[in-house]
């Protein structure tokens, strides 16, 4: 996964085009409406900027894995949840708006924290000598024009035109789930003699991240006596990541082929995990 093409050019425009789509689902309003549910909010907020990254600090750290797998599976967990995390919650009978909502503020805040925190994560596992380097700033920039411009785009014609924003949403949505899936058979298929090794460096760190954050999510919702709809939103926010925006990240920012591993493991397990957590709590509910 040396930079070309794929990384450079690929990566980036799908982002965009994601954000995009993100952003003809949003009004202001939507963003008022965050502060009529705080609670759910504010626990959404925790699991998902707080938690889920110490978890994945800790699992690096019991699983002594090599540097730059351990830099990539912090970069994945500072990820906000996407497309897939509000189809995932649509699914299984969440609450859609408060799912759309966290997806959106995270969105919002991820531009700042993730430049910083992988900043923060590489020169704890790779030390101060390492090849690889992060300018925050210039990576600040270059994560809003990929992100909250397209969101505010989106917003915008959303504003102006929104029968046509609607039908073009609706096919985005699908587009970036697609289009995720068709980056990592892209990436898989340039590495087929790599896959195992994928999975052997990362494939377990991913597994255990992605059940624990689950049931994390979930349980500190019903712990908060949120309900049911709003406990699955959460557990689905906290637990499905953006992983085209981790690759973006680790392959077109940092131009680390080794971080992009953990991005690639997570976004398959994902799906089966995500959908097996789905089908549990709505059977626990019943």
């Amino acid at each position: 996964m040396s930079p070309d093409l794929l990384t450079k050019v690929i990566l980036p425009a799908s982002l965009f085009l994601i954000m995009f789509g993100m952003g003809l689902s949003l009004l202001l309003n939507d963003f008022k409406a965050v502060l009529k549910a705080p609670k759910a909010m504010a626990i959404g907020l925790i699991g998902q900027m707080l938690i889920l990254p110490l978890i994945a600090f800790a699992i690096a750290v019991l699983l002594n894995l090599s540097p730059e797998i351990a830099v990539g599976l912090i970069i994945i967990a500072l990820a906000p949840g996407g497309a897939t995390s509000n189809l995932f919650t649509y699914l299984y009978k969440g609450d859609v708006s408060l799912s759309i909502s966290l997806t959106a503020v995270v969105s919002l805040i991820a531009p700042f924290t993730i430049p910083l925190v992988a900043a923060l994560s590489m020169t704890y596992f790779m030390g101060s000598a390492h090849e690889f380097n992060l300018p925050i700033l210039k990576t600040i920039l270059q994560l809003l024009v990929i992100t909250l411009i397209p969101v505010a785009l989106g917003m915008f014609v959303l504003s102006r035109w929104p029968n046509a924003a609607k039908s073009i949403e609706n096919k985005l949505k699908w587009f970036s789930l697609f289009f995720l899936i068709l980056i990592i058979v892209l990436i898989v298929l340039k590495n087929a003699d790599n896959v195992f090794g994928f999975f052997a460096q990362a494939g377990l760190a991913t597994f255990i991240l992605n059940v624990v954050v689950l049931g994390v999510g979930y349980q500190m919702a019903k712990l908060a006596k949120l309900s049911h709809p709003q406990a699955v939103s959460i557990g689905f926010e906290v637990g499905i990541q953006n992983g085209t925006l981790a690759l973006v990240v680790a392959g077109s920012l940092i131009g680390n082929d080794v971080m992009m591993i953990p991005a690639v493991t997570y976004s398959l397990i994902m799906f089966f995990t995500g959908a097996a957590f789905g089908w549990w709590v709505n059977r626990k509910s019943a």
